[in-house]
């Protein structure tokens, strides 16, 4: 690697070159990065904590009297990914070279986005085990574990941020709270819904499985470079994520695509926890779909 450099963000918020005297690469210390990212976590947890709280004070389309938290939900989901997905796509934009040396290479404030996932997949998961059961929810709770575990890594040791960016970066999350928030609000079959399913179908296939597959790729080809442990552990998570994925688009193309009947309007009310606030919505086949990214 002696032509190759990584860009490390300073102090002074200036990109800086760090080379050894033989021109290769000197890795950055514990202590070349600012802690800031770490006490980002825990307010991204408690804002989008506070945020669910916030959504009560507002109207909810009547439709979904029954399961505000899940209208609620939604819609933080849909903040996030937002936020993620444009703090991202700028990222990469400015700063290419994160998607060219994943493992060193990135902005300071990458690794702050990384960090606010992390807070939110534990607030969103701690709210949707507030409101369901394990059972009802075991998948949204395996993808968002995966989340946690190697997004969480890349923030305790500042490694890898730029493969965390190119992951942050798939659209389709946010076209599939949109399908969801169609779903809840009960505006099926309608015009808009069959336009976010095909759009959700598009995106899936192009800003998720692609850059999943391109991820496992570079893991085989740079595994020489990379712990097993941490190969174990991404390969897991990216393991469990698409699989997720792609049983999320089964469901979506066989119900809105292949078979394009109108999804059953009657929800099953369950009480989970004293609450009557959850719900599965059936499809045809009899089956539960429980969908978030």
């Amino acid at each position: 690697m002696s032509c190759s450099s990584f860009y490390l963000q300073g102090c002074e918020g200036e990109w800086r070159e760090i080379t050894n005297r033989d021109g290769g690469v000197d890795k950055p210390s514990k202590d070349a990065t600012a802690p800031t990212e770490r006490p980002a976590t825990g307010a991204s947890f408690a804002a989008f904590r506070g945020l669910r709280w916030g959504l009560k004070l507002l109207p909810t389309p009547g439709s979904t009297a029954q399961d505000r938290w899940k209208w609620w939900n939604q819609c933080v989901s849909l903040m996030h990914s937002l936020l993620t997905r444009a703090g991202s796509l700028l990222g990469l934009s400015l700063y290419p070279q994160m998607a060219s040396e994943p493992i060193h290479g990135h902005p300071f404030w990458a690794l702050v986005l990384v960090a606010v996932s992390v807070g939110y997949f534990l607030a969103d998961g701690a709210h949707l085990l507030w409101n369901q059961t394990l059972g009802q929810t075991w998948d949204l709770f395996c993808h968002h574990l995966a989340a946690v575990c190697c997004f969480g890594f890349v923030v305790l040791s500042g490694h890898y941020v730029g493969f965390s960016v190119v992951l942050l970066l798939e659209v389709n999350s946010i076209c599939l709270h949109l399908w969801i928030l169609l779903l809840t609000s009960h505006q099926v079959p309608s015009v808009a819904f069959i336009m976010t399913s095909l759009t959700t179908l598009a995106t899936l296939v192009l800003f998720h499985l692609v850059p999943l597959g391109w991820m496992s790729l570079w893991m085989l080809r740079q595994h020489h470079q990379i712990p097993l442990a941490l190969i174990i552990l991404g390969g897991t998570g990216l393991v469990t994520v698409g699989a997720i994925s792609i049983r999320t688009g089964l469901q979506i193309l066989i119900s809105d695509v292949l078979q394009p009947q109108p999804h059953l309007s009657i929800l099953k009310h369950k009480e989970t926890r004293g609450t009557r606030t959850c719900y599965d919505e059936p499809t045809r086949d009899g089956s539960t779909l429980n969908l978030k990214n």
